[in-house]
């Protein structure tokens, strides 16, 4: 199987005609190998239009949706970004390619090791992870430019809102358990301003302040 003619494959006809422009962003799509991000009996499968399991009744998110949650973010070099929900690493090292450092918080512990041990062979020296209740943040590194919630909440995580730097952007599923509303959040005189993107479906987040 030809890894990299799937890759371009999924860019030019997963990516682009949906809009996705961001040179910066098709490069890094590109790049990652995102088969090696999902169960060796589905790799083949990796770069296929739909989400799929990766363990502990979690997905890794479809390409497109995780392209446009990171385009969403505007993320620059210099950005902190927190992530809440490692799962397969995938999307922590796509956000690792575009920002300075990434903290991500993993609920399930078998996820967080798996991650966390690919991520380090592949190199990626900017990536911290820890276990634990993603709807806490973590403070010791707050405030983040920049945070992405990859599971479903009713409600956004005050703990996290208040982590979330003056003119941060945050971006999340936010809504009941079958069916959510991607939001994109700006915090402007630590007010939120909210901005609906599109429908979608994660799974649930689980924690104190979901």
């Amino acid at each position: 199987m030809d890894y990299k003619v799937l890759r371009e494959r999924m860019v030019k006809g997963q990516l682009m005609p949906r809009g996705i422009k961001d040179s910066k962003i098709l490069d890094v799509f590109l790049k990652v190998e995102r088969q090696k991000f999902v169960p060796q009996d589905l790799q083949d499968s990796a770069y296929a239009d739909s989400p799929l399991p990766i363990g502990e009744n979690q997905t890794i998110s479809q390409p497109y949706i995780v392209a446009l949650m990171t385009e969403l973010l505007n993320l620059t070099k210099g950005d902190k970004v927190l992530e809440i929900g490692t799962g397969s690493g995938y999307q922590t090292a796509i956000l690792a390619e575009l920002a300075q450092e990434v903290y991500s918080v993993e609920r399930w512990q078998k996820l967080a090791d798996r991650a966390e041990a690919l991520l380090a062979a592949l190199d990626y020296q900017n990536i911290h992870i820890k276990v634990g209740d993603g709807t806490l943040g973590w403070p010791e590194f707050a405030p983040f430019d920049k945070i992405m919630i990859t599971a479903a909440s009713a409600v956004i995580p005050e703990p996290l809102i208040e982590q979330l730097r003056e003119n941060g952007r945050m971006i999340l599923p936010l809504g009941g358990a079958f069916s959510q509303m991607l939001t994109l959040l700006k915090k402007n005189k630590e007010v939120l301003q909210s901005q609906d993107i599109c429908s979608c479906v994660f799974v649930p987040l689980v924690g104190k302040y979901a």
